[in-house]
């Protein structure tokens, strides 16, 4: 089962962009603060190792993130999950992929890829607002094990249960962060009720 955001300022956030009034601005700053939120939640596990910190007065103790973490938004409307993340954990590296959705097919199709040619990270995120059909979430969880990420989370907005089944059917083991699973997929392949298109409203488009 997927992780739901049940968070006041998320519930805020979505009903705000859900709106077809709301401005591109609007939109990506929702969409930047929701994706500090879902990450707030993912990382509660990572892992932590000791030391020592000399403050103005003396010593203490303290930790610090001991694994390496990266980003990988899923090109072009996972980049407005990008930058928030970023200034929590500034230190993660960050990857991306693009994959589209073939709108006669609804198939996802890889058509860009920047992963690391050195080893991978100890844990990857990837971002992306909508987790729709499934097609491009599944298919970049399989780019990354096959680069040999061992642990993978993917962290969405807006989702169709027909996604959630998707990737937890072909990925048991990636765990799941949203803010919320609305209804169903149209014939189109879009989220019902949902947003609209997440690239578009961010970026681009009338």
């Amino acid at each position: 089962m997927p992780n739901i955001l049940s968070h006041p300022l998320a519930q805020n956030f979505l009903a705000e962009i859900r709106d077809q009034q709301a401005n591109r601005a609007t939109v990506r700053h929702h969409i930047r603060a929701l994706a500090v939120l879902l990450f707030y939640e993912a990382t509660r596990d990572l892992p932590t190792e000791p030391v020592k910190v000399q403050t103005p007065l003396t010593e203490t103790d303290g930790n610090y993130v001991s694994a390496t973490v990266g980003l990988v938004p899923i090109l072009r409307a996972g980049l407005g999950m990008v930058d928030g993340i970023l200034e929590v954990l500034p230190d993660a590296k960050v990857y991306h992929l693009g994959i589209f959705r073939d709108e006669k097919t609804l198939e996802p199709v890889e058509y860009y890829s920047k992963l690391g040619k050195s080893t991978p990270v100890d844990i990857a995120f990837i971002l992306d607002p909508m987790l729709a059909t499934g097609g491009s979430a599944s298919a970049a969880v399989g780019r990354l094990k096959s680069w040999g990420v061992k642990q993978i989370k993917f962290l969405g907005i807006f989702a169709a249960p027909e996604g959630v089944a998707k990737l937890t059917g072909e990925h048991p083991d990636v765990e799941i962060h949203l803010a919320t699973v609305d209804r169903q997929l149209n014939d189109r392949g879009y989220i019902v009720p949902g947003f609209g298109d997440a690239g578009d409203r961010q970026f681009s488009g009338d």
